[in-house]
């Protein structure tokens, strides 16, 4: 009869998270993630040939969340009325920026598990653009949105906008409501 496993894939995903987050990519290792689990490395080993398969899957479980998340939004009302929403659910997904970067990180070459998810990852990010892409021809359909500014730039700025360092420690709310202001009526004041 198979043991039972020591810990579930929220577990593992969670912690895998974690050790990202404060470590990144590079120094993270099964040890760090066993300990944090208070298990054995080999219990990891038994699901994972190295680090790229679990860090590739966890990176398919976020992503697959995230979509989820996203899929929930309210899709009606107007472009403004949307994109408020929209601004708001990535400030609320903040650290997603963060991991979603680590994808770059991971050699394709490790294993054909690993070369699969990151196949699936860029199709991920390929739909989830298409689906914002969306949003932006509703705001162009509305004629709020300057046609002759790329979709790509607009989607990049929109989700950049998450890496802006709150070096001053403006109070979240201020924060998110600055940048709305700003990507949607820009800086300058308006005569």
């Amino acid at each position: 009869m198979a043991r039972e496993r020591k810990f579930t894939d929220e577990q593992l995903f969670k912690a895998t998270k974690q050790l990202i987050i404060e470590d990144g990519y590079e120094t993270f290792t099964f040890s760090k993630l066993a300990s944090l689990l208070n298990v054995s490395r080999g219990s990891i080993y038994k699901y994972y040939e190295n680090k790229d398969e679990l860090i590739s899957e966890f990176l398919m479980y976020e992503m697959n969340r995230f979509l989820h998340e996203f899929q929930k939004l309210d899709k009606s009302g107007d472009f403004r009325t949307q994109f408020d929403s929209l601004i708001d659910f990535i400030f609320e997904q903040s650290n997603m920026n963060q991991v979603l970067e680590i994808i770059q990180e991971i050699p394709t070459n490790t294993t054909k598990r690993v070369a699969d998810n990151k196949n699936r990852l860029n199709e991920y990010h390929i739909d989830m653009y298409q689906q914002l892409q969306g949003l932006i021809d509703l705001g162009r359909k509305e004629n709020v949105i300057k046609n002759h500014l790329p979709t790509a730039v607009l989607l990049g700025m929109t989700f950049q906008t998450i890496a802006i360092p709150n070096h001053f420690k403006i109070p979240q709310d201020q924060w998110v409501a600055s940048i709305k202001e700003i990507l949607i009526h820009g800086m300058l004041k308006q005569d």
